[in-house]
């Protein structure tokens, strides 16, 4: 889930950047501090997008830089379980897929991809169903949910979980063939069961 997210922090300006213009200055020392950082609590921050209140100033000796509070704006993204992401397959393996949601990557266990038996295909490379004859492919862009969310110090190191399994999720071509699955089975159900009219002269002749 992206959001806003407001921080108050102190942030320091270079003696050389002194003298210019103060919030654009403090916008670009506070995007090269915290735009690709991790906080396990907060996120993944995005984008740095303004900067608010700025106090007064103040300068450390032997240092030269100048040291100011201000209010900072920024986009975070946080996962959340049960969050529907669309994203695209970066990579796909023996044991699952990997899906590009943002700025982190989920993993697609081979047992959550598709309500289906399926094989995989090193050609493609990719998973088919045996049944239903999906497919999943590198690059294909799929719907999932996430069910778990594991943050930690980097980008690198946290983990989330996808499935796809649910009704409505995967490829959106998967749609028409679940619902062509559907009417066959429905048909054939039909076809099985006798009608109203034939077990009405059955009952007769008993």
């Amino acid at each position: 889930m992206y959001r806003n997210y407001v921080i108050k922090d102190t942030v320091r300006v270079p003696p050389t950047e002194i003298g210019s213009g103060l919030k654009k200055t403090l916008l670009e020392q506070a995007k090269h501090i915290y735009e690709g950082v991790m906080d396990e609590d907060v996120g993944i921050v995005i984008a740095v997008t303004e900067v608010g209140n700025i106090g007064d100033g103040r300068i450390i000796p032997g240092d030269g830089a100048a040291y100011y509070d201000a209010d900072i704006t920024m986009m975070v993204y946080r996962p959340e379980v049960q969050e529907l992401v669309e994203g695209e397959v970066s990579n796909v393996t023996e044991f699952g897929a990997f899906v590009k949601t943002g700025p982190l990557e989920g993993l697609i266990h081979v047992s959550q991809i598709m309500d289906d038996y399926i094989n995989y295909d090193a050609k493609l490379p990719g998973f088919v169903g045996k049944e239903t004859k999906k497919k999943l492919t590198l690059r294909d862009v799929v719907l999932a949910r996430i069910v778990t969310v594991s943050l930690k110090g980097t980008i690198s190191s946290s983990k989330i979980g996808l499935t796809m399994r649910q009704e409505g999720l995967g490829k959106t071509d998967w749609v028409f063939i679940d619902e062509k699955e559907k009417k066959r089975k429905s048909d054939a159900k039909a076809k099985e069961q006798p009608s109203r009219k034939e077990k009405t002269e059955k009952q007769k002749k008993e």
